[in-house]
């Protein structure tokens, strides 16, 4: 009987310290998820055709200073095919939504819930507390094969616009005082990439990554602010941080953690994992919800000319822009910094704008009026001063300079979207980090800025073809992104100048107007002086038909900072946008994908002189159809568009 007895005790000892091991396949079974759970730690890794991309990574959440228990009570699984109608569509008017899940439910009711996806995974921590929690730590350490390269956001702080270039080079190269913003991409040497980001940010602090001078990875947050202190009318110095990241309700999902993996370029930019991963919208009814073109007065610094009155922030300036708005139904117009009393006073206008008389005379034009301000104001008198915009009858606003990434800022977000949606208003986040799914939650969010865009232009020379075909597989993964496109004059590398007050663009016209289809942005800018979008009337109305929303989207062919073509439906018509770095380069387009049926093309591409001027292009029609293959050149920093019909 003694020797049973110490049987079963030496039994129940190994059990309890051999790991639990689970696999979790995606719906097409190309993507493989491995977890290892022991009484130490949490593992998981990744592999793609049986080749290891992600190496066993560490994970662990800290509550209340204690570490989570990883023991493992039970576990669930789930195959879940489920389309998503979008409330607002952007790439696509129906989200595939199709994965294998698998929930870890751990001691003390808390759980880790896996995603497995055809083109990556998630993974998020989920609490069960009666009270409310502090949130000491999240960990997470991503360990990559040998020689993988990053595309890395890199930052100085995490108080931050994240308009940071990507910096190409071996992850190993960073060192551990280096950290990046999302998302970051990673290459392996056999050529698959890994994006992360995070998703359903709610109530939580972005992640950041830290490099190790390694080829690892790890979690960094901004901790809670406790203290702020405001340095001129848009920054802040932060004087007292807490040392824990949150503080929240008990019982909750945590943010999901977010990983693209592909070895083709273009699923990786088709990829809406944030989207699908966040929360559905508590808007219910959004009819009154009108993505659209916006004319915008800042990149162009109010230059109109030829006019027979004073150019500035002024009425008739702003009739200007609206006259223009409705010849090319363009749906808003934006005033931004200069049209309130101050940057502090938003309740009342300067003397030279008059708010009411200029949204009066926009519906009489069918457009639209929408209106900058920076955050803190804002934030210390949100219900009046939303009150006032919407007893305007304003349709929005672009609220700007937040730069922090912290708890207290992702709930103002909330907060301010929340409210806007109360008064019907759109939001436009800009000075801002990037989306995080808030915007399916509050489909009224418009777009993100934290991209380094084409403003930036006016000052330095870093806006480059090559950066432009590198933000549709970073930045743009997380979500729509305002960079503010649609520059009138374009110039090659050794003829761009930076000036502020007329600015220009790197690359060609049809690099420019490829943006327009490229990029995604439910308020997509015409940032240039309407007096030279008139001069080139050609081109505005080329870009004022092309949609905002989508209703399917499918990359024909891309290569991470090199170039990209897409094509994308509304209704019958396709519109096909292409661009590329500043290497010249021919391209067949195989319309197959269109239906059956006869169509017309209307192309405009770069002209023959393109590389020597970047204004040259030249416009063409052609009859097609989904048996036709079309060869196409573009010439250095060149692109390549067209709007297809049904004939």
């Amino acid at each position: 009987m003694k020797f049973f007895l110490l049987s079963i005790v030496f039994f129940l000892a190994v059990k309890a310290s051999v790991a639990q091991q689970y696999t979790l396949a995606s719906p097409d079974g190309k993507l493989k998820l491995s977890v290892t759970i022991s009484k130490k730690d949490i593992q998981w890794s990744v592999n793609l055709h049986n080749e290891e991309v992600i190496f066993p990574s560490t994970i662990s959440l800290t509550v209340n200073s204690r570490e989570l228990n990883t023991a493992v009570v039970r576990s669930k699984r789930q195959q879940v095919n489920a389309p998503i109608p979008a409330e607002v569509a952007r790439k696509s008017k129906i989200v595939d939504n199709n994965y294998s899940e698998i929930t870890l439910e751990l001691k003390n009711n808390n759980g880790l819930v896996f995603r497995v996806y055809n083109d990556g995974l998630a993974y998020r921590f989920k609490t069960s507390f009666v009270k409310d929690i502090l949130v000491n730590q999240e960990s997470l350490q991503i360990n990559f094969p040998q020689a993988t390269r990053v595309l890395f956001p890199e930052e100085q702080s995490t108080l931050s616009d994240n308009e940071r270039p990507y910096l190409e080079n071996a992850l190993s190269a960073f060192t551990s005082k280096q950290f990046c913003s999302l998302p970051m991409l990673a290459t392996t040497k056999n050529n698959i990439r890994v994006l992360i980001t995070d998703a359903d940010v709610l109530d939580y602090p972005n992640m950041f990554l830290e490099a190790t001078g390694t080829n690892s990875l790890k979690a960094k947050f901004p901790p809670v602010v406790l203290e702020a202190v405001q340095s001129g009318d848009r920054m802040e110095n932060i004087v007292k941080e807490a040392d824990y990241i949150a503080k929240t309700a008990g019982t909750r999902n945590l943010p999901w953690r977010v990983f693209t993996i592909t070895n083709d370029d273009r699923k990786l930019a088709e990829s809406d994992m944030v989207y699908k991963l966040s929360t559905p919208s508590v808007i219910k009814e959004t009819s009154w919800i009108k993505p659209g073109q916006v004319s915008w007065d800042w990149w162009n610094a109010n230059n109109i000319y030829g006019v027979d009155f004073p150019a500035g922030i002024n009425t008739k300036t702003y009739k200007y822009y609206i006259d223009f708005a409705s010849k090319y139904s363009l749906e808003y117009i934006i005033l931004d910094e200069g049209w309130s009393a101050s940057t502090t006073n938003l309740m009342e206008s300067t003397e030279a704008i008059n708010i009411p008389e200029l949204v009066d005379y926009g519906k009489t034009k069918n457009v639209g009026i929408i209106l900058w301000s920076l955050w803190k104001p804002l934030d210390n008198d949100m219900n009046k001063l939303l009150d006032r915009f919407a007893a305007w009858g304003v349709k929005g606003i672009k609220v700007d300079f937040m730069q922090r990434s912290d708890q207290g800022m992702v709930n103002y977000y909330e907060r301010l979207a929340k409210a806007c949606a109360e008064r019907k208003l759109l939001v436009n986040f800009h000075g801002s980090f990037k989306p995080g799914g808030m915007h399916r939650k509050y489909p009224n969010i418009m777009s993100h800025e934290g991209v380094k865009g084409l403003e930036q232009n006016k000052w330095t020379h870093s806006i480059t073809p090559e950066h432009n075909v590198t933000i549709p597989f970073t930045r743009m993964v997380a979500g729509p992104m305002d960079y503010t496109p649609g520059a009138m004059n374009n110039a090659n590398k050794h003829s761009f100048r930076d000036i502020f007050e007329t600015p220009m663009s790197m690359g060609t016209r049809c690099h420019q107007l490829a943006m327009y289809v490229v990029y995604e942005s439910l308020l997509q800018m015409l940032a240039d002086s309407p007096t030279n979008y008139y001069k080139e009337d050609e081109s505005a109305d080329f870009i004022s038909r092309i949609p905002v929303t989508w209703d399917e989207t499918h990359v024909i062919s891309a290569k991470v900072s090199d170039y990209i073509l897409t094509a994308r439906r509304k209704g019958d018509n396709w519109y096909i946008g292409g661009m590329t770095d500043w290497d010249p380069r021919d391209f067949t387009v195989d319309f197959s994908f269109l239906p059956g049926g006869n169509f017309e093309a209307e192309i405009v591409q770069d002209g023959v002189n393109a590389h020597r001027n970047g204004n040259d292009y030249k416009k063409v029609n052609l009859n097609i159809t989904n048996q036709s293959k079309l060869s196409i050149k573009m010439a250095p920093g060149g692109g390549w568009v067209a709007i297809i019909k049904r004939k």
